[in-house]
């Protein structure tokens, strides 16, 4: 893995997502796509074109669109299941239990414009539960990358991992973190930059902004050592333990309800391996309000000074 400062143009990671999956489409005539009246917003207008016969639209149907994801697994097929993340886990939670995860079926299902990627929609269409969700359901792998490079890689590991995975993909616009040779490992989190007095750990959206934040606190004389942990679920222990030995104290932020999300699974591992004080920076248990969604990640404190800012408050309770 080779790391790049985040700085420079914004990409939106469906391109990278459906760019992929074009190129594996390619080779692969196997690999089909599910969506619920998504083809816009799921970026599959260029797969349907290539492809009309592959593409299954079921409309607004969320609960049969995982249901016929798992009938076209069953029947040799690799179906890339694409809807908005709000509904795709809201709407067919019994579906993804019970069809997909009860029974180990090959569904690669791709949570498109998760978080609060939708903010001017509001609460309806805020996706700030499926980490939790997702996450205590058995056999689901849970991913969410951190740029394009890994969105791209994220999507080629999972079609060649057999089993359910629930792939989060972000629509706001977000730097390259990684070099065009970054490879997904599940299970397997990335230093982005070391540090000896705090540990930020984030995914998503939320990770360039974690290594801006680390830079801020660096020119006042605080090394935060910076981990990137894509992969949710299995989580990388061994990192968070080494985080936690080495710095003292663990800062996680995500966009997501900080209940059962990543700040939860990091804080299983550390409380039952290396007790340190904890912050976790995400959505305070309430419903988003309506807003753009860079305007509401700072509105929670996750803008890079109010990491920061909760990183030094945090370093007090280490003291």
């Amino acid at each position: 893995m080779k790391f790049q400062n985040g700085a420079g143009e914004l990409h939106d990671c469906r391109d990278a997502f459906t760019s992929m999956l074009e190129a594996m489409a390619e080779r692969d005539p196997d690999i089909v796509a599910v969506c619920n009246d998504s083809v816009g917003s799921s970026k599959l207008v260029g797969f349907r074109e290539r492809w009309p016969e592959r593409l299954i639209n079921v409309g607004i149907a969320e609960q049969n669109l995982v249901g016929v994801g798992a009938g076209l697994a069953n029947g040799g097929k690799l179906p890339f299941v694409c809807a908005a993340a709000c509904f795709l886990t809201g709407r067919a939670l019994e579906q993804i239990k019970a069809d997909v995860a009860y029974s180990n079926t090959n569904v690669k299902l791709c949570g498109i414009s998760s978080g609060m990627a939708y903010g001017e929609l509001g609460p309806t269409h805020h996706s700030t539960e499926d980490f939790a969700w997702v996450r205590a359901i058995p056999n689901i792998a849970v991913v969410a990358p951190a740029d394009r490079i890994e969105t791209a890689a994220a999507t080629a590991w999972a079609a060649a991992y057999n089993g359910p995975v629930f792939l989060r993909i972000s629509r706001v616009g977000v730097p390259d973190l990684f070099t065009e040779s970054h490879k997904f490992e599940l299970g397997r989190a990335d230093m982005l930059r070391d540090g000896k007095d705090l540990t930020i750990i984030a995914n998503g959206t939320l990770t360039h902004r974690a290594v801006c934040a680390a830079e801020i606190l660096n020119a006042g004389g605080i090394g935060a050592r910076v981990v990137n942990m894509a992969s949710v679920r299995p989580i990388d222990e061994d990192a968070i333990v080494s985080a936690a030995s080495d710095t003292g104290a663990i800062l996680t932020c995500e966009e997501h309800t900080i209940f059962g999300g990543l700040g939860s699974a990091v804080a299983e591992v550390v409380v039952e391996n290396v007790p340190v004080p904890l912050k976790r920076l995400g959505v305070p248990g309430i419903f988003v309000p309506t807003g753009s969604a860079n305007f509401l990640l700072d509105e929670f404190g996750m803008s890079p000074d109010g990491i920061a800012e909760s990183a030094i408050e945090l370093l007090r309770k280490k003291a």
